[in-house]
């Protein structure tokens, strides 16, 4: 029995998606699990898994083409089934969508947009309106268009030096054109270039060539981020909480560690820093939380940890399920490959939904010091900065450490400062002895 896809719902806030591209070509075999298109979304580009077996056998819509949640896109039918345009019209008109156009009507669309394409293209409304205006014989006998004359004024041109191929020899837009042209032609390149600038009156000073500005429109992803952060800034009742951390014995963990692993599976500090967010929010369950309405907290069992990552016109958060309970090694390559697959525009469903509690990491910028705004609807997120070596006090001695920088934005309404900086706490007993997080 033919089956309908639709436009899958990838998050709780989607409301329409475009589909970039068909994985799975019309008539070519389908497994359950198979991804057979790639969408974008407000947040990223997300490979879509097939729900049925059988074969390809219809496109219902172009790529590039925007549709609204739960719209129809596709029919997959069963080995040897031919479902008839009156049938997949049926099943696309009961589930509340428009039936498809024939072939044979767009065919028809095409060619005319192609004629559309091959006409040639009218004159520019301003040189039609200045060329239809009646020509002017000023001193010296010339006549000339009045767009020609300010282009021959702007370009200091004598019009008497140029042929003019209109109605009396009247001189037009085109004749100066050529006038340059040929000028360029017979080697006079440099006279050319004189005659195609507007002198200028010398200066002291000169600024050179100044970029025009520019607008540019926001991709999706921006325009996402914009709203959500802008709702949770007004909205989210946050407060800051920061303290710097002792990281020269989880350096030097590291480094022993990763001398024992191979290129593919090194730990980043990150991975270090994940795996003790998530082991002290298990501590602090008011932080691993959200608003369920005015008079509920929803406390997650999960711990899932978001992790910000800098992708082409904006961020994306991937998540790690679990991260409380995986061993480093496994975040390592969990965060890496999910990472690779948001930069290259492959990110899964599954990627990026479902966190609890945000990580921002900065530090490979050498960040000193900032705060991030709360990811809706988690209680906090995690701002950390650069490790770096900094003159300390040991022992009533002078003496150079490392530390690193880390600041907790929180959501009042979930938390208070206390409880928060308590999590502070733990965290620095976990990141300062980092043997704790391999138990």
């Amino acid at each position: 029995m033919a089956e309908l896809v639709t436009m899958p719902k990838l998050g709780f806030d989607m409301a329409e998606g475009t589909l970039v591209r068909w994985v799975k070509a019309e008539g070519e075999a389908v497994e359950k699990g198979d991804v057979i298109a790639e969408i974008e979304t407000d947040k990223a580009t997300v490979e879509v898994e097939s729900s049925y077996s059988g074969k390809m056998f219809r496109h219902l819509v172009e790529e590039e083409t925007t549709l609204p949640v739960n719209a129809p896109i596709a029919v997959i039918a069963e080995e040897g089934e031919e479902p008839t345009q009156d049938d997949i019209d049926a099943m696309v008109k009961e589930a509340g969508g428009e039936p498809a156009k024939k072939k044979v009507e767009k065919e028809a669309e095409k060619v005319e947009e192609k004629e559309k394409e091959e006409k040639p293209e009218e004159p520019a409304q301003e040189d039609a309106v200045e060329e239809d205006k009646e020509d002017v014989a000023p001193a010296g006998g010339v006549r000339s268009s009045p767009l020609a004359r300010r282009i021959a004024d702007d370009k200091d041109i004598k019009l008497s030096k140029v042929e003019g191929s209109g109605p009396r020899g009247r001189v037009v837009k085109k004749d100066i054109e050529r006038y340059l042209e040929e000028m360029r032609e017979e080697g006079r390149e440099e006279e050319a270039e004189v005659v195609s600038e507007t002198l200028q009156p010398m200066t002291a000073f000169s600024v050179g060539e100044v970029p025009e500005d520019q607008v540019v429109e926001m991709s999706r992803l921006r325009q996402a981020i914009g709203r959500r952060m802008q709702d949770s800034n007004q909205n989210f009742p946050h407060f800051y909480l920061s303290r710097a951390y002792k990281t020269g014995a989880l350096m030097k963990l590291r480094k022993e560690l990763n001398q024992l692993l191979p290129e593919s599976d090194k730990l980043s500090v990150n991975d270090f820093i994940l795996k003790a967010v998530a082991l002290a929010l298990r501590q602090y369950p008011n932080l691993n939380a959200s608003i369920e309405d005015e008079k509920h907290i929803r406390r997650y069992g999960h711990v899932n940890i978001g992790v910000a990552v800098a992708v082409e016109g904006g961020l994306m958060t991937v998540v790690v399920k679990d991260a409380d309970q995986k061993p480093l090694r496994l975040i390592a390559r969990e965060v890496r490959e999910m990472a690779g697959r948001a930069r290259d525009g492959k990110v899964r469903n599954e990627d990026i939904q479902g966190s609890t509690f945000s990580i921002s990491n900065l530090g490979m910028f050498g960040i000193d010091n900032f705060a991030a705004i709360i990811n809706p609807p988690e209680a906090g997120i995690l701002a950390v900065s650069a490790v770096q070596k900094v003159p300390v006090v040991e022992e009533g001695e002078l003496k150079v450490g490392s530390r690193m920088n880390a600041t907790l934005s929180a959501d009042h309404r979930v938390t208070d400062g206390a409880e928060a900086a308590e999590f502070m706490q733990v965290l620095a007993n976990y990141l300062e002895e980092p043997m704790r997080l391999l138990l």
